[in-house]
């Protein structure tokens, strides 16, 4: 299960992440402004979604009704201490799935964000986009020039998928080493330039654009 929370309370936001850890999550994403949730949750494939309803930046009422207003389909579950019939009807508007009320237990999280996920467990229809002759495979994280693939590393493919969802706009080299490595990964900033060259040259053996554009001494950025 990949679930991405969002929870300004950083003891809280903590504790969630190492129980779903625990659990048998296999990705928890944490962040803890509304903007960043929208970010995140556009940007990757989440089982479930988890929106605090008080958050700096954006409240998980307003993050659910931006995710469902650009037809986000992922499921959302809101975590919030508003237990009144109206709050809730409010969160279940907004587009959330299913809510559940602080204090919790991690067991009943756990049980409700697998009811959601089998629920939602359709079949997945391709996500695809185009960059040029190339076609980027979001669901089966495979890259293809024309109809050559491009063999990439899940590093490297993250790395070009993030820089394609946000073509236009410059990434830090800090951004990109905390949506691909994580800030607390042992790892320098020149591993991103590594990874970017190494990208380039599986890219340039096929396609003669080079579509990865190095913005000095900030980052990189695919032109929109």
């Amino acid at each position: 299960m990949k679930v991405l929370l969002a929870e300004d309370d950083e003891r809280l936001g903590e504790l969630i992440v190492h129980l779903l850890k625990k659990k048998g999550a296999s990705v928890v994403d944490w962040v803890t402004e509304g903007e960043d949730a929208i970010a995140y949750a556009q940007a990757s494939f989440y089982d479930v979604v988890i929106l605090d309803w008080m958050m700096p930046n954006g409240d998980g009422v307003s993050v659910c009704r931006h995710l469902r207003a650009s037809d986000y389909s992922g499921a959302i579950l809101m975590l919030t201490a508003k237990g009144a019939v109206p709050d809730r009807v409010e969160g279940l508007d907004a587009g959330a799935d299913d809510y559940i009320i602080k204090p919790f237990e991690i067991d009943e999280l756990w049980a409700r964000l697998n009811a959601l996920t089998r629920r939602t467990r359709t079949p997945i229809r391709e996500e695809t986009v185009t960059l040029g002759e190339l076609l980027l495979n979001r669901t089966s994280h495979t890259l293809y020039y024309q109809e050559e693939e491009i063999l990439l590393t899940p590093r490297e493919f993250q790395l070009f998928e993030l820089l394609v969802v946000n073509r236009g706009q410059v990434l830090t080299r800090e951004l990109i080493l905390d949506r691909i490595w994580g800030l607390d990964a042992e790892v320098s900033l020149k591993t991103i330039d590594a990874t970017v060259k190494l990208l380039r040259k599986k890219i340039s053996r096929t396609s003669k654009e080079d579509f990865i554009k190095a913005v000095r001494g900030v980052g990189y950025k695919i032109e929109a």
